[in-house]
């Protein structure tokens, strides 16, 4: 018998752009579907670029999202697990969130068994081949060097310039735009592919790519989240089969 459980996944709301008031709209839009799969969820995955921009100095974070981290952490509170992930645009997360929301931070990648299918999961940022320059400006932008000098500009300072930074950012546009590229070219697909040649997995769940896609790669599925810029889609495993929805 399958367990009886639902595991949902969502990625990419990337708040703060383009505007407050667009932003506003979606971080309502994201807190009543958290308040729907709060029902039943076995747990929670915010897999990444839930903030366009994040970065906590040692007595300051960026001004607004309290709806969302209050619910958030009403929902940590209530013994649901939240398992939120690092993504390319919130890679500043430190311990502020862990701490007042009781979320658990992924840092890289997690690997785990529900029902008896293997998940690989990530951001999606920085796998497959390709994107030598993102690699590089990932591990700089991760490096304590890179946070500690960033750390030293004043708060008002510094998030204004990342926050300028981030929204002239090529990954702050929906990749939605971009359709399919075929699977030579989509490096998740790649990165699939090649990676199944070393273990077996069952599904394949990232983000990033902000294109919804649900695809078979030999026995296992690759499932990309989309995002809540223009699709509002996420996933659910119900303990038989990972399902692709949106939230309408």
């Amino acid at each position: 018998m399958k367990e009886d459980i639902h595991i949902y996944f969502a990625s990419d709301l990337h708040l703060g752009i383009p505007s407050i008031q667009k932003s506003r709209e979606r971080e309502l839009k994201f807190i009543s579907w958290l308040d729907h799969v709060k029902k039943d969820a076995t747990e929670i995955h915010l897999m990444g670029d839930i903030f366009d921009f994040w970065f906590e100095y040692k007595r300051a974070i960026p001004r607004g999202f309290t709806r969302l981290l209050g619910k958030i952490a009403e929902i940590s509170d209530s013994g649901i697990p939240i398992y939120w992930y690092y993504g390319n645009h919130d890679m500043w997360i430190f311990d502020y969130l862990p701490e007042e929301l009781g979320v658990k931070m992924v840092p890289h990648e997690m690997i785990r068994e529900y029902a008896g299918k293997r998940f690989f999961l990530h951001h999606g940022d920085g796998l497959g081949p390709g994107d030598k320059g993102y690699k590089l400006l990932k591990k700089i932008f991760r490096s304590k060097l890179c946070q500690w000098l960033f750390a030293r500009l004043h708060p008002n300072f510094g998030i204004w310039l990342a926050d300028i930074s981030s929204r002239s950012s090529r990954y702050s546009e929906p990749d939605a735009k971009k359709p399919y590229q075929g699977d030579d070219k989509e490096f998740l697909v790649q990165f699939c592919s090649n990676k199944l040649k070393e273990e077996h997995f069952d599904y394949f769940v990232f983000g990033h790519r902000h294109l919804p896609i649900d695809m078979q790669i030999g026995e296992s599925r690759y499932i990309n989240l989309g995002d809540w810029l223009e699709h509002f889609s996420y996933a659910v495993f119900d303990g038989k089969e990972l399902h692709l929805k949106y939230w309408q």
